[in-house]
């Protein structure tokens, strides 16, 4: 059975910003210098132009892509049951499954899966065959029928095979003997000198000698003067006549077509409905690369284990990675408002309210006396220029900066001038798509039945900022088509000059903005609002808009 250590999956929100994929890292890092355990960053969306440069500014590799956290069969113990070569006996093969207590073989070429063989097969192919020629017929080899026959070669090659002519028991005397012996038979008989020599000087392909009996110089010269293959066994006629068949080949009974079979990163609620329509017992296996590595029945599915999570930077089902309904969650890290995950069990859940997830991490390494190191201290400390906007923001506290500064130190940067060219490099956004700047920062949130999604850029450009402005403007009717939603924002965020400008679209968006920051009304149509001040989507939009709606 393949048990594989269990891996512990740190992930942030989906169109992860850089908080989201830095405290992701360097969480990752904490708990496997806390625990020893195998903990693994991951993302749940696409890095940003910002992100990109941060991880690039500090030699670190983005997180692996992951789409969905549900469970799936690399998940679970299923049975790594070797690959056998397909030349190998069926009596082996009856022996390899009661050794390894398993009902079917993968049958494997060069790591590649060419076909099954099952206990079914093995008894159906003793039970139902009665072809005299089935031996030549799945071209039997000479060593599978030494291995059966607990044999050995007198005249002849182990490495040749078996491939033309019926297989018979000389039980009569040499006269008869030449009425039923043709050319290539595979012949077994006694003792009797003249019967031996009789199967050879009609040509016979093979002659199995029984009981152990001495083969003359004479019968092994003619032998191999006239090419026929001497074995000698030393079990009797009938128990050689029972056992011939087993010798031959499992690739000649094999299942070939149609075999259903699963990859490892398929997922479980898939592959139950295929198990549930098919008797098969057992279900090959095989990498996103075709290779093969193992076998997976019903009864490894009883005691599957979920993957296991730890979220960092939100606690919204909406902004989770597909799939998190299915996975346990075992902790979450956050600084946002209490949103909408639930879990199956208590959790570790350290939720405070600070301007970035990344300075509750640094907490945390302080707390139990972690040493960072100047790689994590750079990430950590981008995280919280980031989301807090150089210290900008409304959110960032007192503690927020305390925190980078500290950290600013140990990564041996300048936070001003990090923050200046981790923004530009942020902002630079001249080259892409309105897709592809909508979905940079976007998250989606609800209220009641309401749902509303947020997407923001910020920027210290202003010039750059009316560009993208002049993009998302026809961009937004078909992204508030796409996603869904009631209502769509876009925050068009001036660091410098600590404003937004919030494209809107939905019929009930405009009276919503108008409540939530009380704003005298205007034109009936209006889809866009200056709003001074505002630069933290978390801190003062949605507070404001959720204030608004429960009134």
């Amino acid at each position: 059975m393949a048990r594989r250590s269990r891996k512990i999956l740190v992930i942030g929100h989906k169109n992860p910003d850089t908080d989201s994929i830095c405290s992701a890292i360097c969480y990752a890092r904490y708990k496997k210098l806390t625990t020893k355990k195998d903990y693994q960053a991951k993302r749940a969306g696409q890095l940003n132009a910002e992100t990109q440069y941060v991880l690039e500014r500090f030699g670190v590799a983005p997180p692996e892509y992951i789409s969905d956290v549900r469970t799936q069969i690399r998940d679970v113990e299923y049975r790594e049951t070797a690959g056998v070569n397909g030349d190998i006996s069926l009596k082996k093969a009856w022996q390899l499954m009661k050794d390894n207590n398993v009902t079917t073989l993968p049958i494997t070429e060069k790591d590649r899966l060419i076909g099954l063989i099952t206990i079914g097969d093995i008894a159906t192919s003793y039970m139902d065959v009665y072809d005299s020629k089935i031996l030549s017929t799945s071209s039997t080899s000479y060593r599978n029928i030494l291995e059966t026959l607990d044999a050995h070669l007198v005249v002849g090659d182990e490495m040749k095979s078996f491939v033309e002519g019926k297989v018979l028991i000389a039980a009569a005397n040499p006269d008869l003997m030449e009425n039923y012996i043709e050319e290539h038979d595979l012949v077994i008989l006694g003792n009797r000198y003249e019967s031996q020599l009789c199967a050879i000087e009609m040509k016979a392909g093979c002659i199995i000698v029984c009981e152990g009996a001495p083969v003359s110089m004479t019968i092994r010269k003619l032998a191999s003067e006239r090419g026929c293959t001497v074995i000698s066994t030393p079990h009797d006629t009938y128990t050689v006549a029972r056992l011939i068949n087993q010798s031959m080949p499992i690739s000649y009974f094999m299942l070939r077509d149609n075999l259903i079979i699963f990859r490892d990163d398929d997922f479980i609620e898939v592959i139950k409905d295929t198990m549930a329509k098919n008797r098969n017992r057992d279900f090959p296996i095989i990498d996103r690369k075709g290779k093969y590595v193992g076998m997976i029945s019903r009864r490894n599915l009883l005691n599957m284990k979920r993957k296991q999570i730890i979220l960092v930077d939100h606690n919204e089902r909406s902004q989770a990675v597909d799939g998190i309904e299915d996975a346990e969650i075992l902790e979450i890290i956050d600084h946002h408002r209490l949103g909408t995950i639930e879990t199956m069990s208590p959790v570790f859940f350290r939720n405070q309210p600070l301007g970035c997830t990344a300075t509750i991490i640094y907490q945390m390494y302080q707390e139990n006396g972690i040493e960072i190191d100047k790689q994590t201290a750079g990430l950590l400390c981008a995280a919280i220029l980031s989301d807090t906007l150089m210290y900008r923001s409304p959110t960032c506290t007192a503690v927020d900066r305390a925190a980078a500064e500290a950290l600013a130190k140990i990564a041996e940067i300048k936070p001003e001038e990090f923050a200046k060219d981790m923004f530009r490099a942020g902002s630079d956004l001249g080259m892409k798509s309105p897709e592809e700047i909508f979905f940079q920062d976007f998250k989606k949130f609800s209220s009641g039945d309401l749902t509303f999604g947020v997407g923001q850029i910020n920027s210290m450009d202003e010039e750059e900022l009316r560009d993208i402005r002049e993009k998302m403007i026809p961009y937004l009717d078909q992204a508030y088509k796409d996603q869904g939603v009631d209502i769509l924002f876009f925050m068009l965020t001036n660091i410098i000059r600590e404003s937004t400008e919030l494209l809107c679209r939905g019929p009930e968006a405009a009276d919503l903005i108008r409540s939530a920051f009380s704003m005298e009304e205007t034109d009936e149509g209006q889809e866009n609002f200056i709003l001074d001040g505002v630069v933290s989507r978390k801190k003062q939009l949605i507070p404001a808009l959720m204030t608004a709606l429960q009134q």
